[in-house]
């Protein structure tokens, strides 16, 4: 008889887990997401990617304000064997964490107890690791810290990839890892071994100014901005034009012989065009 889970996620991780997840035939009965919220220049009331993912599969969202005590009795009336959490984007109560009846578990894109906390894939690429991978936890009240149930190591390009690549192979990865887990957890084959807390690291969420480039920092201090915060908050400098200062996102670039060569810019109010063409524009 096939578990009964609950998915929480909200992010283009969760939605790449959940894919991954489908085409493994582990569905979810009930999918966790956060509120439809306004977007674009007309802030539209847009549902997020899962609750979408969800609908076309009539699977049940629910769509929480609040972490409460009206949501803990709405979960407590479905008979459910297991969480899965995946970028959900709040820290869960241990009380809703201990609902099932085998627990919670965390699909995480780090090599825990390395990067834990919001931005493992960006911290990764912006550190210079050499590798990276996925673990697979039970939850517990605190952040990314409940013992580990799997962790492998992946095998990827750090040198060259970018977050929104490393993004998809580690949720695909994660998925696989974790639909692998599932029997032997359910029937209590295997055992979960706690964090070693010397080793852990942490990171932070990302502000817009964080993808500000620094011409005076190395070119691969400058290139590793550049591919972590690849469809994100992305990266920009700022230049002066006839005594104002104007924005300029950075949209292509590439490293080549130990050199950070832009290619294409989009500067603010203007439309996307090569970098050699925008800094003559500003002689």
């Amino acid at each position: 008889m096939k578990p009964t889970i609950a998915f929480f996620g909200t992010s283009t991780f969760s939605l790449g887990v959940l894919d991954e997840l489908e085409r493994r035939k582990v569905l979810p009965s009930l999918i966790v997401t956060r509120r439809d919220r306004p977007k674009g220049r007309g802030l539209k009331v847009t549902p997020p990617p899962i609750k979408k993912w969800a609908d076309i599969r009539k699977i049940e969202v629910l769509q929480p304000d609040a972490l409460d005590g009206q949501f803990l009795e709405e979960l407590k009336k479905r008979p459910l064997d297991l969480f899965i959490v995946a970028s959900y984007g709040k820290i869960i109560p241990k009380k809703i964490l201990d609902i099932p009846k085998h627990g919670s578990l965390n699909v995480h894109p780090s090599l825990l107890p390395k990067f834990r906390g919001p931005t493992p894939i960006q911290s990764a690429i912006l550190n210079g690791e050499k590798e990276t991978g996925v673990t697979i936890m039970k939850m517990d009240e605190k952040m990314d810290h409940g013992p580990i149930i799997k962790k492998e190591k992946v095998l990827v390009e750090m040198e060259t990839v970018n977050a929104q690549e490393l993004e998809d192979i580690l949720a695909k990865e994660g998925a696989r890892i974790l639909a692998d887990s599932i029997p032997d957890w359910l029937s209590g084959k295997t055992k979960a071994i706690p964090q070693n807390e010397a080793e852990a690291t942490y990171t932070k969420k990302l502000g817009k100014t964080d993808g500000k480039i620094d011409f005076s920092e190395s070119g691969e201090t400058n290139w590793r901005k550049i591919r972590a915060f690849k469809g994100t908050i992305g990266t920009y400098f700022i230049a002066e034009k006839n005594g104002t200062e104007v924005r300029v996102k950075i949209t292509e670039a590439r490293f080549e012989n130990g050199t950070l060569v832009i290619e294409k810019v989009l500067p603010e109010s203007k439309k996307e065009m090569p970098y050699q063409s925008f800094m003559k524009s500003l002689q």
